[in-house]
């Protein structure tokens, strides 16, 4: 099945959208055209994707399959959002984010250069839903540069993970996150520095060079 590509959606030079693509799709009270959808150049949309309208998306852009991009973000060069993803609409994306497979990333979070996501990573933005007010108070979480979270990692409304901070696998983020800090737990806590993380195999002394 060919792509479907609506009105006002602008294609950069060598990008390929794969087939069950669907591209620029009006959100709820909009008419098809009404917002301008924006793809970068050298871009791969692979099957299955659906990327509403109101998109402004950066070159080298890649999806995985059947990734599903609500209207309005902005996202930057050097992307990819993997298999299976979700990214609501409102959030922001810089330059050189890497998200995995089965990501959920809600309205009104910002994911800085160089953040790092793992599988079945969720954010949230809601600190009561069904209130009648949570329309009105929806924040999501800020991952600041370089910053990594491991694998099934739930992150709680409104939280800041510090520059290149660590949350491990499985932990249950509750509070704001120091920069250059390992965090991990239900409730997430401070484990250690990430200067004093060593390498498991013994390859290299440390995976991670601090020179802050």
């Amino acid at each position: 099945m060919s792509p479907r590509i609506f009105n006002n959606v602008e294609i950069g030079e060598g990008t390929k959208i794969e087939e069950g693509c669907i591209v620029g799709i009006p959100p709820r009270g909009k008419e098809d055209g009404e917002l301008k959808t924006i793809i970068g150049k050298n871009c791969i949309i692979r099957s299955g994707t659906y990327i509403y309208a109101g998109n402004v998306i950066g070159d080298n852009f890649q999806t995985g399959n059947k990734v599903n991009i609500r209207e309005s973000n902005e996202i930057g060069n050097n992307v990819s959002i993997g298999t299976l993803s979700v990214i609501e609409h409102h959030v922001k994306i810089e330059d050189n984010v890497r998200i995995h497979t089965q990501v959920f990333v809600p309205e009104y979070c910002i994911l800085k250069n160089g953040c790092w996501i793992g599988p079945n990573v969720v954010l949230t933005n809601a600190p009561h839903p069904l209130c009648p007010k949570v329309k009105e108070c929806l924040k999501g979480a800020t991952l600041e540069e370089g910053c990594i979270i491991g694998a099934n990692a739930t992150l709680m409304p409104n939280i800041v993970i510090g520059k290149r901070a660590i949350v491990g696998a499985a932990s249950l983020v509750t509070r704001d996150v120091t920069p250059l800090t390992v965090v991990a737990g239900n409730p997430a806590k401070y484990i250690k520095d990430v200067k004093n993380l060593k390498c498991h195999y013994n390859y290299i002394e440390r995976p991670y060079e601090v020179n802050e």
